[in-house]
């Protein structure tokens, strides 16, 4: 884990992150205060990858309104 501000991170160096706390967590081998530290981290870092998800989204959204596709719409299967 880094000590680096959950902010200051790349969506692939916040999701690495997260795997390893995750997998620390699930070990269940730390005292209760790093648990509750690192569940904190956890929900930061699982918050932060959310927000670049939904502004990636968005992007690709942009892009294709762009270039005249519709947005939003999953075709139905057989049409």
């Amino acid at each position: 884990m880094t000590d680096k501000p959950v902010t200051d991170l790349s969506f692939e160096e916040a999701m690495a992150e997260l795997e390893k706390v995750v997998t620390q967590l699930e070990r269940g081998d730390v005292a209760l205060e790093q648990s509750i530290s690192l569940y904190e981290r956890g929900a930061a870092l699982k918050a932060l990858c959310a927000g670049k998800l939904k502004e990636a989204e968005e992007k690709v959204d942009l892009i294709r309104v762009s270039e005249g596709k519709a947005v939003g719409v999953t075709p139905v299967e057989g049409m």
